[in-house]
């Protein structure tokens, strides 16, 4: 299909077809090992929008113009919904359930009902409208690039709160990703309620805090 201004074709094509408005279904987080997953749903005006410009994958742009857009999309989008799954939840019901049942949750909580959704990748079971997968859709579809950046913002918004309660593990950088000096505070630190336990990496260097630990009171 030919590509319109601000990719806008999938959404120009259903529309046409009767099937909108269209929304797009996107997350933050997933390969974190703390704090939520976040997901957001969007669903954008039909014609193109200046403020807009250069709306892509968030994983493309800097963290100023995703801020940027994010303030865009909230005063543009018909309708947006951002869901944060909690650590607790992932650990207990898996980070792909977790992953979907926020997907659903956030369909579910936009105030425009859509008559078509676009996911990044993979389905979401359950949903009433009719639904497609789109591969890389957070850089070939606009709603699913607004999704992808109201989830980035939203999550890294929330991540850098729990650092304030969480200082030891140096989140304003990585955001919970398991980068190497995350892992070295884990062990070094142990822990914390808001890691995820299920996670091999955070189990691991809590295991090693745990016996460091005992070593240094033998």
């Amino acid at each position: 299909m030919r590509r319109l201004k601000q990719l806008r074709t999938y959404e120009v094509a259903l529309e046409k077809a009767g099937l909108g408005p269209v929304a797009g279904v996107d997350e933050a987080g997933r390969g974190a090992c703390f704090g939520p997953i976040t997901i957001a749903a969007c669903v954008l005006p039909p014609a193109p929008q200046r403020a807009l410009e250069g709306l892509t994958d968030s994983k493309k742009l800097t963290a100023r113009k995703r801020c940027l857009l994010f303030d865009a999309l909230v005063d543009t989008a018909l309708a947006y919904s951002v869901v944060h799954i909690p650590a607790a939840e992932i650990d207990r019901r898996g980070i792909q359930a977790a992953n979907l049942d926020g997907a659903r949750r956030a369909i579910a909580g936009l105030s425009v009902q859509p008559g078509y959704v676009l996911v990044d990748a993979f389905r979401i079971p359950g949903l009433v409208a009719p639904q497609l997968p789109v591969v890389g859709g957070d850089y070939t579809a606009r709603c699913i690039a607004a999704a992808s950046v109201l989830a980035k913002v939203s999550r890294d918004r929330l991540v850098s709160e729990m650092a304030k309660r969480f200082p030891e593990y140096g989140l304003e950088g990585h955001k919970g990703y398991s980068t190497k000096a995350h892992m070295d505070a884990v062990r070094r630190h142990g822990a914390s309620p808001e890691h995820r336990y299920s996670y091999a990496n955070v189990r691991d260097a809590d295991v090693f805090y745990s016996q460091s630990s005992m070593k240094g009171h033998a």
